[in-house]
């Protein structure tokens, strides 16, 4: 091995196949995994780490700009909640936000993504134009601030610029609320070779997301597609997709068809794809979604916050399919409690406990764990696939003086960190492209980025 080579001894860590022992990492100077070595005497220059070391976690799904008004719909409104009350909310609030006031609640984001285990994020990007609908002089404006403040918070980011051209099945016409979301197809293919080299410049992937069915035509998505595989064959595609009944019934009305069904019989779904929520599919659905090798994109606690309902995991595990999760508004922040929330709305589904095992790991903690890693390495589109050679050195380290890891063997640590630490931080460290990126449980940018993010949101609850 190369003297250059950095190194960390974890007593425990999480590999591809499963928990290992006295294991030495070592990575190049840029951040890629050159050995995962288990079974090997320390040195004693080697630094040791903390507690179990853990692959980073991909957080599959992020609308950066939502997390300055988490906490702030929880009231009733006039008659009965829903999704898309809550909707109408998040639209008077985007319409507010500028690009400065977009970067300071990204960074703060990312820096609280990267405290909480996530070492890479999914940006769904849909805010483009300013508040009333008119391009900025660079058209690329928000999407570069997105691109700093992940550079700048140190995580890695698929950037997934967002297809937004109706506001419902049958090509209708845009809503005053999504005045700022709108692209022509052409607009959008220009947006994506505009940023490709900012991009390719820090180390972040670009793809395509098509908003879901009813905020693109057929055409619209049938033309962005072909102009994306002339700009990048392999970029990641993301599209939210039955998500609520009430989508499901307007595509039903719309084509005759589910969601899924019509997506599966009209796309080139395959690996490259992310169904994000994908909630709400029949037998059939689950089954062909999971043969196309597309990602589930599961954000378990914002479907619980916005009520959307329960993914069928058996039925998508049983069909062979791939998944990930992800934070998406960001009313919860913490990749431990998405799989925590998970296991929960299984076991109120089927009544029963530990569902999130397998065949292969006992431990539902640490079957989770490398099941969303696989499938969210995946719908980034970026070599974050855990502990292995070839792979970016990203990884988290448990605090095993945590109370609540006291004591225990390793799997369990990550256990009682995923169920029992009560939101409380049980990590140590998180190192991403091998660059020490949370030391002792906090950010270097924690106390600038929080006073940043709290004076915008202040700043926007004070226009409302």
């Amino acid at each position: 091995m190369a003297d250059t080579a950095q190194r960390l001894f974890a007593a425990d860590a999480l590999l591809p196949t499963g928990w290992a022992r006295d294991v030495l990492i070592e990575w190049d100077a840029a951040g890629k995994l050159l050995a995962v070595t288990p079974g090997i005497a320390p040195t004693g220059n080697t630094p040791r780490a903390a507690g179990p070391v853990l692959p980073g976690m991909p957080n599959l799904h992020s609308h950066a700009f939502q997390r300055a008004f988490a906490g702030l719909t929880e009231f009733r409104g006039e008659g009965q909640d829903s999704f898309w009350s809550w909707r109408t909310r998040m639209y008077r609030f985007a319409a507010k936000i500028s690009p400065g006031q977009v970067e300071a609640i990204a960074t703060w984001l990312y820096v609280e993504m990267l405290e909480a285990g996530y070492t890479s994020v999914c940006e769904f990007h849909y805010l483009h134009h300013d508040a009333d609908g008119r391009p900025y002089a660079d058209d690329a404006e928000l999407s570069l601030a997105l691109l700093r403040a992940a550079g700048r918070a140190g995580i890695g980011l698929t950037l997934l610029p967002v297809l937004y051209q109706a506001s419902g099945f049958g090509g209708l016409a845009p809503s005053e609320g999504q005045r700022r979301f709108i692209r022509s197809t052409d607009s959008m293919l220009r947006l994506l070779e505009r940023l490709r080299p900012a991009c390719e410049a820090q180390g972040a992937r670009l793809g395509l997301a098509p908003h879901s069915l009813r905020a693109v035509p057929p055409e619209g998505l049938r033309d962005a597609l072909a102009g994306l595989d002339a700009i990048d064959p392999s970029a990641p595609v993301h599209i939210h997709i039955a998500e609520q009944t009430a989508e499901v019934d307007a595509c039903l009305a719309w084509s005759g068809q589910r969601p899924v069904a019509w997506l599966l019989d009209h796309a080139p779904v395959d690996a490259r794809w992310c169904l994000v929520h994908a909630t709400h599919m029949d037998a059939d659905e689950y089954r062909r979604a999971a043969a196309s090798g597309a990602v589930a994109g599961l954000c378990l606690t914002t479907e619980a916050n916005l009520g959307d309902g329960i993914f069928d995991f058996n039925a998508w595990r049983a069909a062979g399919g791939r998944w990930g999760v992800g934070s998406d508004s960001h009313a919860c922040v913490n990749a431990a409690e998405e799989l925590m929330m998970l296991e929960y709305g299984q076991r109120l589904s089927t009544r029963q406990r530990n569902v999130g095992a397998d065949a292969v790991h006992r431990e539902v903690a640490t079957a989770l764990t490398l099941s969303a890693l696989q499938g969210g390495a995946q719908a980034a589109g970026r070599p974050v696939g855990g502990l292995a050679v070839g792979q970016q050195a990203d990884f988290v380290v448990l605090d095993a003086s945590h109370v609540a890891l006291q004591g225990l063997a390793a799997p369990e640590m990550l256990s009682s960190h995923v169920f029992a630490s009560h939101r409380s931080c049980a990590l140590d460290a998180v190192f991403v492209g091998g660059q020490p990126r949370v030391t002792s449980a906090r950010h270097a940018l924690h106390r600038e980025a929080a006073a940043a993010f709290v004076a915008v949101r202040s700043q926007l609850l004070a226009k409302d």
